[in-house]
């Protein structure tokens, strides 16, 4: 959420780069328009309320004194049921008012390059060469079923598509994957987090899931309970309506969870293998930040998610998100892409976004610099590191070799028994 003051008093930058979103710039306008209602009937009702307490202190006096206070006791009435219906009006208000605020993304960053859709994401660098093979390879899906890894068939008949049983060393890697970036992580200074999987419907507004995206969320039917679409929900609000003392920022999350994604719009998208589930592991890092650091954090987390795959081997490439394709609360976010030799093509393995204070504005997350300070908002900032379903497909995938089997990178060896090798069974 954007702070209705900055948006009163800039109003010019706000709808400029609300227009950069492809956002019709006339709802800063309507909620400017709003903002003086309110402002307005505030003043007026404090007025009244005012007047009615002298009014009120009027009438005591004359009762004392014995004197007539008919007319004071008519004013007061009048003033009393004026109050009232300003009140039912200041409700309306508000409703609107915070209706357009709610769904009005955060601001973009100067860097963002503008653009309209992902073909204008701007490469920032890339790592690795694209693997060539050959022999023809085969995609990640058919190799999984061939190395008997995953069953997609009996998922669909228990979950419907998009779902995935995975089986026998296909299990083994992905918990493995799962070890092994979370001890990356921890050595980065990330404390590790068991998040529930489950949040009341404030912990997805404060994260900005709600109100605009909910058809992208599985919800618990009959109950104002959602499943998590990814644990950046669970880590932020871990500090929701709470301020933080100045011990407390930075703070580094790190966490493995299953996230539940409806995939809304996304009708014959990746319908095979591993690209697009509707349940799937990842694990995240979240930041808790002072606002001067975020940026330069940004930078440092990025570092951090393109590491799991330096240390993998696997070739990659970071982009920066323009206007069209990022996020509804980012500030700004660079993906880190994953070559896949069946796409012949990089496809996205982890977002890190800078959230500013447009994350902690909803959900009340402040600190202080000092005990005797005030209480500012803090910056919050998440990331994938990484997706653990896409970099499997992306191990299998660079990793296969022509008898049909996948040599395991050396780095997860040792989450593995020491097995160097998935082979048929």
């Amino acid at each position: 959420m954007l702070d209705i003051k900055f948006i009163r008093n800039n109003t010019d930058i706000v709808k400029d780069k609300t227009k950069k979103r492809e956002m019709d710039p006339v709802v800063i306008d309507e909620i400017i328009e709003y903002d003086e209602k309110r402002r307005t009937l505030l003043k007026e009702t404090e007025e009244l309320k005012a007047e009615r307490n002298t009014v009120s202190q009027n009438i005591a006096e004359k009762k004392r004194n014995k004197e007539d206070a008919d007319a004071d006791i008519q004013a007061m009435q009048e003033v009393g049921k004026r109050i009232s219906e300003i009140d039912n009006e200041l409700k309306e208000v508000e409703y609107e008012l915070h209706y357009r605020l709610d769904r009005v993304p955060n601001l973009i960053d100067d860097e963002v390059p503008v653009g309209k859709d992902d073909s204008e994401n701007v490469e920032v660098r890339r790592t690795g060469e694209q693997k060539t093979f050959d022999f023809e390879p085969k995609a990640h899906w058919e190799l999984l079923e061939e190395l008997k890894m995953a069953d997609f068939e009996r998922a669909s008949k228990v979950s419907g598509s998009r779902f995935i049983y995975l089986t026998g060393e296909g299990a083994r890697l992905e918990r493995a994957l799962i070890n092994f970036m979370l001890d990356v992580h921890r050595e980065n200074g990330y404390k590790e987090m068991m998040t529930p999987q489950i949040v009341r419907g404030d912990a997805m507004y404060g994260t900005g899931q709600l109100p605009k995206f909910e058809e992208d969320l599985f919800k618990i039917q009959d109950e104002s309970m959602y499943t998590i679409p990814t644990s950046e929900v669970t880590l932020t609000n871990y500090f929701a309506n709470e301020i933080l003392q100045s011990e407390d920022v930075p703070t580094k999350f790190a966490a493995a969870t299953a996230c539940f994604r409806s995939e809304a719009g996304s009708a014959g998208r990746d319908t095979r293998g591993l690209i697009r589930l509707h349940q799937f592991n990842k694990v995240e890092m979240m930041r808790f930040e002072k606002p001067e650091d975020s940026f330069e954090v940004l930078e440092e987390m990025t570092r951090h998610a393109e590491n799991i795959l330096n240390l993998l081997e696997i070739p990659h490439r970071t982009v920066i998100l323009c206007t069209g394709d990022i996020g509804f609360g980012s500030a700004k976010t660079y993906d880190v892409e994953v070559w896949l030799p069946q796409y012949g093509d990089y496809r996205e393995i982890s977002s890190i976004s800078n959230m500013t204070d447009f994350q902690a504005r909803r959900a009340n997350i402040r600190f202080k610099r000092d005990k005797d300070s005030k209480p500012e908002y803090v910056h919050t900032l998440n990331g994938s590191g990484l997706a653990v379903g896409r970099t499997m497909a992306a191990i299998i995938e660079n990793y296969q070799n022509e008898d049909g089997t996948v040599t395991i990178p050396e780095v997860l060896r040792p989450y593995m028994g020491g097995q160097s090798i998935i082979e048929k069974v």
